[in-house]
């Protein structure tokens, strides 16, 4: 039996649960990290304090949300896997479940570009000094982001650029928010082990695309047009090092956010309806411990000359060279363990270092992580 939806504009369940993620309000926290695949939310998923037991919810659409607790800090694992539109529900629908601050870290493995290519490709490359050809293992932390889109009024049949009309589009640079970015940073060389040698990357700009092959420059049997796409990417940006598929919508997202004058009211989250999600609600755990000292809210002035405080979306992003598409090169599976243990403790580091305003935080009663009986009296 399905479940009734409240609203076709902004899909809801009776129990204010959102359409694609699953959850509610009270069971995401204003600290995220997100990733593609449920086994790697489950990777980091597994540094959460013991207790409690971390709240865990499937929805149907694939999404994963994990909410525990990190050195007594609420945070969240979502994992959303690929692209635009994912990243998508995945910002919107979290947003509509939080009040306060919403702080967003984005891990995800990447390749290095570019793809094998002709000579002549080649060299234009090497001649605009945008190539930057990590060894794998490399982390990097772009300071922001640009998408890349295919221009569906190109005409991919016959090909050739006609009025201006090339077959793919660059967007300007969306940045990622300076002070995560930095605590991003910080995190990844003070957890770095002494085993690891590949760099750290903090420098560059991220390319983001709308899809996996065509605007990534992979050739495929389809007319694509996209041999020279690696090029024009690193000519218009020369500081372009990396590319995946949802940096740049998280990041976009972030930015242009403008948040209502009033909250929406938080309600106590009852327990998902089994046609929509597969929870695990774990019992009531000791209380958390926020940042002593706040960091600057989000002043508005409003009339008269007063300032509100507004809540605010903040992300960044970190990303694994796990292989080179122009060596070939591809990490070993050890490695690759060891940097996922290594990135994924950072990530979580970065966000509880991370200073938030205690009023831009969402409130504990009627949340998975409220404190109650004994321990709430203990507080």
């Amino acid at each position: 039996m399905k479940v009734r939806l409240t609203d076709a504009n902004f899909p809801r369940t009776a129990d204010r649960r959102v359409y694609h993620l699953g959850i509610r309000p009270g069971e995401v926290a204003n600290r995220i990290i997100t990733l593609g695949s449920p086994s790697r939310a489950h990777g980091v998923a597994s540094y959460l304090d013991p207790s409690p037991t971390p709240f865990v919810l499937s929805s149907e659409r694939g999404f994963l949300t994990i909410t525990g607790r990190y050195k007594a800090v609420p945070v969240s694992i979502v994992a959303i896997g690929m692209g635009h539109p994912n990243a998508d529900f995945f910002v919107r629908e979290v947003r509509e479940c939080l009040s306060g601050d919403m702080v967003v870290i984005r891990r995800v493995r990447i390749r290095v570009f570019p793809p094998a290519a002709p000579a002549d490709i080649v060299r234009r490359l090497g001649s605009c000094g945008g190539l930057r050809d990590f060894p794998v293992g490399t982390i990097v932390a772009p300071k922001g982001s640009i998408a890349v889109s295919r221009n569906y009024d190109f005409d991919f049949v016959a090909g050739g650029v006609t009025d201006g009309a090339a077959p793919y589009r660059l967007s300007k640079p969306v940045l990622a928010d300076p002070a995560l970015h930095d605590a991003v940073v910080s995190a990844l060389h003070e957890t770095k082990p002494a085993e690891i040698t590949t760099p750290i990357v903090s420098d560059t700009l991220n390319a983001s695309a709308d899809s996996f092959y065509s605007s990534q420059g992979r050739q495929t049997s389809f007319p694509d047009h996209n041999e020279a796409l690696i090029a024009q990417i690193t000519g218009t940006h020369d500081d372009v090092a990396t590319l995946e598929m949802e940096t740049f919508h998280i990041l976009h997202l972030a930015k242009c956010w403008v948040p209502d004058p009033e909250p929406a009211p938080v309600s106590a989250p009852a327990p998902p309806h089994h046609a929509a999600t597969a929870p695990s609600i774990p019992p009531p755990a000791p209380p958390a411990t926020q940042t002593a000292v706040p960091s600057p809210s989000s002043p508005v002035v409003i009339a008269g000359g007063s300032e509100e405080k507004r809540p605010r979306i903040r992300a960044a992003s970190a990303q694994m060279v796990f292989a080179s598409r122009t060596s070939r090169d591809f990490i070993t599976p050890e490695d690759v363990a060891a940097r996922e243990a290594w990135t994924g403790r950072a990530m979580l580091e970065a966000l509880v270092r991370l200073e938030l305003d205690p009023e831009m935080l969402h409130e504990e009663s009627g949340s998975v992580w409220e404190v109650k009986g004994v321990d709430a009296v203990a507080r």
